[in-house]
């Protein structure tokens, strides 16, 4: 199970409506909502941007789209992202390394 202060901080979750990076205004509800959703592949807390929800599994490097409102989180509907693309995401939102790590070690 996710760290639940990893989660709160990933969401930016404070109460009441919090400012996204691309202008969104998420409600008290899109914030519980996003607060609990995790990657269906790995149980890794997940990132919002723009209309994609970013896995903070570096082993899978998942995102989730978001389809009108509605994040679809199946593993078929999703996308695996470049390394690179992984890394930027990750540092634009703070993400800490020893999140993005869990669960990498064999």
């Amino acid at each position: 199970m996710p760290d639940s202060t990893a989660i709160g901080m990933l969401t930016g979750f404070r109460g009441g409506p919090v400012s996204g990076p691309c202008g969104w205004v998420m409600s008290e509800a899109d914030a519980w909502l996003y607060e609990r959703l995790v990657c269906p592949l790995s149980k890794a807390p997940v990132v919002r941007v723009g209309e994609w929800l970013y896995s903070t599994d570096a082993r899978t490097r998942r995102r989730y789209p978001i389809r009108d409102g509605i994040p679809t989180m199946l593993i078929d509907e999703s996308e695996s992202v470049a390394p690179d693309e992984f890394d930027r995401v990750m540092r634009e939102h703070q993400v800490p390394k020893s999140v993005t790590q869990k669960g990498t070690e064999s």
